[in-house]
């Protein structure tokens, strides 16, 4: 009888602590699996093209050269149409994001017929639409150059697309069902040479001041309880 309990208890011993065991086990799994599934996912991180294959969007200078020899009364016809073509081509592509810089020689020959070119341009800079602040004009030393030109610059905004081609691993390996190293590339690319301001991609322009003249004529009929509509005719209908 004693043999048949102690053989009883071992035996339910023997479940239990197999049971402890097996919860011990399980216990561990659960502990081990957000690990796990953090292994998984740092292989699966998906980029977007943009992410991928950025547009590099800097400030680079263009500038033009206008030389003006010695005892000349100011610019001649064809430095005229090449400073306003210049001029067209900073107000297409800058979109007031740098400040026109003319830089004119001081203590050279050719100094005083570099302050008529100067004289010369003033009314070109106007007729092109530009306001004194945004134009200044400033000396430099001619460094020992005889003919020292008139320099015009300004910052422009240049958008460097990525380069594309790159093919590092077999695409018919669909098992991850991830974008491949070289999609939205080609896009991204052309994206890059088509904008026409590049400062456009570092984020929105700012609005430009609104008209207060209509503004000023509503307010005032809202201030006397008048209608602020449009009047309308008396032989005007509307129809469907």
């Amino acid at each position: 009888m004693k043999t048949i309990l102690t053989q009883q208890v071992a035996s339910r011993a023997c479940v239990l602590a197999t049971v402890a065991v097996l919860a011990a086990g399980l216990g561990g799994c659960d502990h081990l699996l957000p690990d796990r599934q953090e292994q998984l996912n740092a292989g699966q991180v998906v980029l977007t093209p943009q992410e991928r294959h950025p547009i590099v969007v800097s400030q680079q200078q263009h500038k033009m050269q206008v030389r003006v020899a010695r005892g000349a009364a100011g610019l001649v016809p064809a430095q005229r149409a090449a400073v306003i073509d210049f001029l067209s081509k900073y107000r297409a592509a800058d979109a007031g994001n740098s400040k026109l810089i003319i830089s004119v020689p001081s203590g050279s020959a050719n100094e005083i017929a570099a302050m008529n070119a100067v004289a010369d341009l003033r009314p070109i800079l106007a007729d092109q639409g530009f306001n004194e602040s945004a134009v200044s004009i400033e000396p430099y030393h001619a460094d020992g150059d005889p003919q020292p030109p008139v320099r015009i610059a300004y910052l422009r905004y240049a958008a460097d697309g990525p380069t594309c081609g790159r093919w590092p691993s077999n695409v018919a390996e669909t098992s991850r069902n991830l974008n491949y190293e070289n999609f939205g590339c080609a896009q991204q690319k052309n994206l890059a040479a088509m904008v026409a301001n590049p400062a456009d991609l570092l984020g929105p322009r700012t609005m430009t001041p609104a008209s207060a003249d209509r503004r000023d004529i509503t307010w005032g009929k809202y201030v006397k309880g008048e209608p602020s509509g449009t009047n309308r005719a008396s032989d005007e209908r509307a129809t469907k």
